[in-house]
């Protein structure tokens, strides 16, 4: 036991002579699609709705700071980000005259992804987990006071893609997320019964960021 701690003690000591710290800013744009595999039938006294997602892709912003430790051509990135992203869907009564409408819920959210790359040159590759913490709910899906909706408040997905850096300066990242948990969303009717909404966020990302 002493060996090891006096080897770690060695290792955290001599870090720094090896290694480099670097700051910054990025902020970007996303592209997030939703995945169900079908439409889901949520009964609530005697109205059936049928819910299914929205083909084409949403639109998102994300900003924030992270941190760069570079060893050799190993580094680490841990950042902080602002995310806001939108589900859409399609709405349907069952039953009903009235046409299906389109929902679109707009989340924010703090993202935090742990990215770990190696690099070669100016160029990059990364990949790592990310966590996402809910601060806002978006609106009901349906608008009906026996029917709630329920958001998962922490989230777990990755990240992996590939980056340059120009004039150690400037960095660039285009990204891909998946998300590790199936269910994120559910909808409670009058009598407790809970339906899962399969709305994993595929997305990808696109950001530009300042290094100092």
């Amino acid at each position: 036991m002493k060996k090891l701690f006096a080897i770690l003690l060695t290792v955290l000591i001599a870090l720094p002579a090896f290694s480099q710290l670097n700051f910054g800013i990025k902020a970007g744009v996303s592209t997030t699609s939703i995945t169900m595999s079908d439409a889901k039938s949520i009964t609530s006294g005697s109205s059936t709705y049928l819910v299914d997602k929205v083909k084409s892709a949403n639109y998102g912003i994300h900003a924030g700071i992270f941190a760069r430790l570079s060893i050799s051509k190993l580094y680490i990135q841990p950042e902080l980000l602002f995310a806001s992203r939108s589900n859409e869907y399609t709405l349907s009564k069952v039953n009903s005259i009235v046409d299906s409408i389109n929902v679109k819920q707009n989340l924010n959210k703090l993202d935090i992804p742990v990215m770990v790359g190696l690099k070669f040159g100016p160029l990059r590759i990364n990949g790592g987990p990310v966590g996402s913490l809910r601060i806002s709910s978006p609106k009901e899906l349906i608008s009906n006071p026996n029917l709630k909706n329920m958001y998962a408040s922490m989230s777990f997905g990755y990240q992996a893609g590939i980056g340059l850096d120009i004039l150690k300066k400037l960095t660039i990242d285009l990204r891909y997320e998946g998300s590790l948990k199936k269910y994120q969303n559910q909808i409670e009717n009058a009598s407790g019964t809970k339906f899962n909404l399969d709305d994993r966020p595929n997305a990808f990302l696109l950001s530009v960021g300042l290094m100092f």
